[in-house]
């Protein structure tokens, strides 16, 4: 007999009483935990609260027979899997037929000899507990390669950042400024998730896509002089054109990575944020001029989150302002520089915005 550490429960469903007993008393003996129905409705409904490990099932049997017995323990996802061996007086191969089309695992005829059903009972055990072992395995490897894949992308999210930020310290005043944007645009992001008209473009992925690519959006500044990139004063017209062309190197550099990982969406973002950050909703932005919902939601989330930080950082050629001033100068660019519905968006998430930009200020900063 199978040994393990909690005996089976076997369930014998007949309705002549002595097949009960006498399967009842001998499975026992045989040290397993049974239990007894004459009924198939009371038998449904017991293994619904207690499903067992094999049921023993009779086909003739009064208001429900074994066949639809069977039937409806397979609707069940909790019962579906559960061995069922159909003993039974009747022979015809039909019967046997549907017995097996029904669900069933095998097939004992009566009069039955008790060593031929302990055998069949043992063997399907067997299986059952195998399958089983097997789920588990699977279940146990499926969670290991999801944790791989979690690790790696962690590491490869994580060395982009590093990057981003191996950019970024060119210009010596910016701080903690992408920890600060990538915070910004996934609040943003995941209120645009919760409540506005943007639902079929935004969704679980979004939000994560755009925390982890919002860092990308300046990277294209590798490419730009540190005579302008550094420059104390303001920039003159020329050197000004100079400074936008960071937003197509950028985008072209991510476009590079794309050819191979064509449908990549951190890397889709990655240049849609990197391109477009810098246009403005009526048109009079860089580098395409593009308007309205023409500039891509990633962008239009970035400019408001890259605006309200630059604001409230301090630079060589300004001060920080408050976060009270910030918000004002936002509020009144609704429809000009930025998306109207975006920042009907952010007027909800002020104090979380205020938030953030203390809880993460800048080496020096109080």
């Amino acid at each position: 007999m199978l040994k393990q550490n909690t005996p089976f429960t076997i369930m014998i469903v007949d309705d002549t009483p002595a097949n009960l007993r006498m399967l009842e008393e001998m499975l026992k003996g045989q040290g397993y935990r049974v239990v007894a129905f004459p009924k198939g409705e009371s038998a449904i409904k017991a293994a619904f609260r207690n499903p067992p490990d094999l049921i023993l099932l009779d086909i003739r049997m009064p208001e429900m027979d074994g066949y639809e017995v069977c039937r409806q323990l397979k609707t069940d996802e909790r019962l579906r899997d559960i061995p069922v061996i159909f003993i039974s007086a009747l022979r015809e191969t039909l019967d046997m037929v549907k017995a097996f089309d029904v669900g069933g695992v095998d097939y004992v005829a009566k009069p039955f000899r008790f060593e031929e059903v302990q055998a069949r009972v043992e063997t399907h055990l067997q299986i059952r507990r195998m399958q089983k072992e097997l789920e588990k395995h699977n279940l146990n490897l499926q969670e290991l390669v999801r944790e791989q894949v979690r690790e790696i992308s962690e590491a490869q999210m994580a060395m982009i950042f590093a990057l981003a930020k191996l950019a970024e310290s060119r210009d010596d005043g910016t701080g903690k400024h992408l920890e600060r944007v990538q915070t910004y645009c996934a609040v943003l992001a995941k209120q645009v998730l919760e409540a506005s008209p943007y639902e079929l473009s935004v969704d679980s992925g979004f939000v994560e896509n755009i925390f982890y690519a919002s860092p990308l959006h300046d990277i294209g500044k590798v490419g730009i002089a540190d005579s302008i990139l550094l420059k104390p004063g303001k920039l003159t017209d020329e050197e000004f054109e100079i400074m936008k062309t960071h937003a197509l190197i950028g985008a072209r550099t991510l476009e590079a990575v794309r050819e191979k990982y064509p449908n990549n969406g951190f890397i889709n973002m990655g240049i849609e944020i990197a391109r477009s950050h810098n246009e403005r909703w009526d048109g009079s932005g860089y580098p395409d001029g593009l308007s309205g919902e023409k500039i891509p939601l990633s962008a239009r989330i970035m400019a408001i989150a890259d605006v309200y930080d630059a604001l409230r950082s301090e630079r060589s050629y300004k001060p920080a302002y408050s976060h009270e001033e910030s918000t004002e100068i936002i509020k009144k660019e609704a429809g000009t520089q930025f998306d109207p519905e975006l920042i009907e968006i952010y007027k909800s998430l002020e104090g979380k915005f205020a938030e953030i930009g203390e809880s993460m200020t800048d080496p020096g900063e109080h």
